[in-house]
């Protein structure tokens, strides 16, 4: 038996290794539900046996099944009824009291409202912010004044110049008897060490990962996005832009703390209203997953606020914890719905095939439908697999536009001219499926002016593609497109 073994060991551990290959292939079938996921999973397991392995191990098991995200607190909220009749008499009285800013619009409110319990909540006052020298500034002032708590999420959090100015003052406000909370991506904050906490925490800030990332841990894959501020329950920020040095692009500053990269083009938007108190229900559901201790419902959270504005704000949220991707199908339904226009801009475009037809038969239809994405990108795979999309889309007469100022990283959509989205969700599978993100829809004619005129500024640093220059393209990068094409699902 020891003769045969050593004689034919190379054959054994090719069978058992097809062997756990063809196991963890039903498993990969019977749980993603997503046919294109399925299949690149598929290929990369038979075609790359024991790498395909611990790809799918690591990053492919589905989460929606096998819950990582406890929701009992949400649970708890959702299935109080006294709740969810104040939430549907709340939200069906400001679409009657409204109903001229949401014109043809009433089914992406719907939406969001049934599947995830996010009402429509007037009387906000929203500012767009763009870039991290607009954001910080107001972001910091609005930390100073707090008075009872401050709760932060993001998903890069970085210990050096802007990032130490925000740790400094939220130290200063801790030793003020302000409550001041703290969950930070495991993943995406890993400049976050052991100093940094020690010195949080010996402030009074109470500081905690989202989900700890541990090696060979599938959790990686399912990361917290998201980039929340809430102050007093009244004042929120929310939108792509992290807290790191790169997206501010003063120049005296960037020589100062010798950053090194490009011109960062990013969007923010900071919120007063009653929309903030959706923004602190996410928060509050995700501290409660990850802190020691879960927070109550009580009116200091959520106070009663006076009228600050005129616009209408609801929060689309989605992640692994979602019964369904909730950002997508709003996106979805935006498209739709649009009658007049659609503005995209994203750093990473790699969407479904539900996103990809519907901005194709809305540009065959008439609407004027733009793309903004970047010419010069973070990820080279990302970018071949966005290039693939370009070609049908162009000849259904979406304009694409690469930026060439720098890097663009604001995610950002604005429909006809009563609809904005600003948030943290990319237009790719990444963002639908497997991370936690959020997105604030804004109906306001104000508001969906000033994006539609900052997505036109940034157009103007922007080149256009041309759709005969782009079928010219050689048949390598063709290959090299349509390759990574089949992975797209798990970039």
């Amino acid at each position: 038996m020891l003769n045969f073994l050593k004689e034919h060991w190379q054959s054994i551990g090719i069978i058992i290794l097809y062997g756990i290959t063809f196991m963890v292939a039903i498993k990969a079938l019977l749980e993603t539900r997503s046919t294109g996921k399925t299949l690149a999973y598929l290929l990369l397991l038979f075609f790359l046996p024991g790498i395909g392995v611990l790809v799918y191990l690591l990053i492919g098991v589905n989460r929606r099944v096998n819950r990582i995200y406890s929701r009992k607190w949400m649970s708890n909220v959702r299935l109080s009824e006294r709740l969810q009749d104040y939430l549907r008499r709340e939200n069906r009285q400001t679409l009657l009291e409204h109903s001229d800013l949401v014109t043809n619009k009433t089914g992406i409110a719907r939406l969001l409202f049934r599947d995830s319990l996010s009402p429509l909540t007037p009387d906000n006052e929203t500012v767009l912010l763009l870039n991290g020298e607009e954001k910080f500034p107001m972001m910091l002032d609005a930390l100073r004044a707090a008075q009872h708590h401050i709760h932060l999420e993001y998903y890069i959090f970085e210990d050096t110049g802007i990032g130490r100015e925000v740790m400094d003052v939220l130290k200063m406000k801790a030793g003020q008897g302000v409550e001041v909370r703290f969950i930070y991506d495991d993943f995406g904050s890993n400049d976050i060490n052991r100093r940094f906490l020690r010195e949080m925490r010996n402030a009074g800030v109470e500081v905690f990962p989202f989900y700890r990332v541990k090696l060979l841990a599938n959790r990686l894959n399912y990361r917290n996005h998201r980039k929340i501020v809430v102050i007093d329950g009244h004042t929120g920020f929310i939108g792509g832009i992290n807290v790191a040095d790169r997206y501010i692009n003063d120049p005296a500053y960037r020589k100062k703390h010798k950053e090194k990269w490009p011109y960062w083009r990013d969007t923010h938007l900071c919120i007063k209203g009653q929309g903030v108190h959706t923004l602190q229900f996410l928060f509050m559901g995700d501290w409660n997953f990850c802190a020691d201790s879960d927070l109550p419902i009580t009116h200091e959270f959520f106070p009663d606020i006076p009228v600050s504005g005129k616009d209408l704000v609801q929060i689309a949220a989605s992640g692994p914890d979602s019964e369904r991707s909730s950002i997508m199908l709003s996106y979805l339904a935006a498209i739709n719905q649009a009658q007049r226009s659609v503005f995209i801009t994203t750093p990473y475009f790699i969407p479904n095939e539900a996103i990809y037809n519907a901005l194709q038969q809305a540009a065959l239809s008439g609407v004027d439908v733009r793309l903004l994405v970047p010419g010069l990108s973070d990820s080279r795979l990302v970018n071949l697999a966005a290039e693939s999309f370009y070609e049908d889309l162009l000849v259904c007469g979406v304009k694409i536009y690469r930026y060439q100022k720098g890097f663009v990283h604001a995610k950002t959509m604005v429909v006809d001219d009563n609809l904005s989205v600003v948030g943290t969700a990319n237009m790719d599978i990444r963002s639908f499926d497997f991370n936690f993100e959020v997105n604030a829809f804004v109906y306001s004619r104000e508001m969906n002016w000033k994006l539609s005129e900052a997505f036109l500024q940034d157009c103007l640093y922007a080149q256009q593609l041309d759709l005969a220059e782009w079928q010219g393209r050689g048949r390598w990068t063709r290959i090299c497109e349509a390759v990574v094409r089949l992975f797209s699902p798990l970039l």
